[in-house]
């Protein structure tokens, strides 16, 4: 029996690459801001990128915060989108959706340039199917210029002039700071794996 999968329209995020990401995976997916049809998917996608004080304000507008907050089904955040699953971002000072008792912070180098853009080792700090057929060390592509702290909440750590989470869980809110649709054969296995294996 298939999924129902939908990739929140945030009005925030480069949705096609991720649509394409999972359609090249034999998966239909659905672009939808629809509370409705997010609530009732099997799995639910929530990209971003730009600001988090911008992107709490749409998904505000759009009526969806508590509509995400109330998910129970496994959601995965990317890149921004992981961020807003936190309690607060210190860029803007946004209040986020407060779905992972942590909060990000701006990155900080003096040496290397920032925003961290590009390929980067990640580090699998805790068993999880989320990573299921990755192999530790594996490559990633990332674009961000705040990171989640490492604890608790880490599933995946990664480092660029200080250690930061890779990949966060709570429950069933998943989060990944890389961009998985733009990391070739493992970011396409960590998007089956959120499919088939969570």
């Amino acid at each position: 029996m298939s999924q129902s999968l939908v990739i929140v329209h945030t009005g925030c995020a480069n949705i096609s690459s991720l649509q394409f990401a999972i359609e090249r995976l034999g998966f239909d997916v659905l672009v939808s801001d629809d509370p409705a049809k997010i609530k009732t998917a099997d799995k639910v996608f929530l990209p971003g990128v730009g600001a988090a004080a911008a992107a709490m304000q749409q998904i505000a507008q759009k009526g969806l915060t508590e509509t995400l907050q109330s998910l129970t089904q496994p959601v995965l955040g990317i890149c921004l989108g992981m961020q807003l699953l936190t309690r607060q971002s210190e860029e803007g000072h946004a209040q986020c959706l407060g779905m992972v008792d942590t909060q990000v912070g701006l990155m900080r180098s003096e040496s290397l340039t920032l925003p961290h853009m590009g390929w980067n080792q990640v580090q699998v700090e805790r068993d999880n199917p989320l990573f299921y057929n990755i192999d530790n060390g594996s490559w990633f592509y990332f674009v961000h210029g705040y990171c989640v702290p490492v604890g608790n909440h880490t599933l995946a750590s990664c480092e660029y002039s200080q250690p930061f989470s890779a990949s966060i869980n709570n429950n069933n809110f998943y989060g990944v700071q890389f961009h998985p649709e733009r990391s070739s054969d493992a970011g396409a296995q960590l998007i089956k794996n959120f499919i088939e294996q969570i």
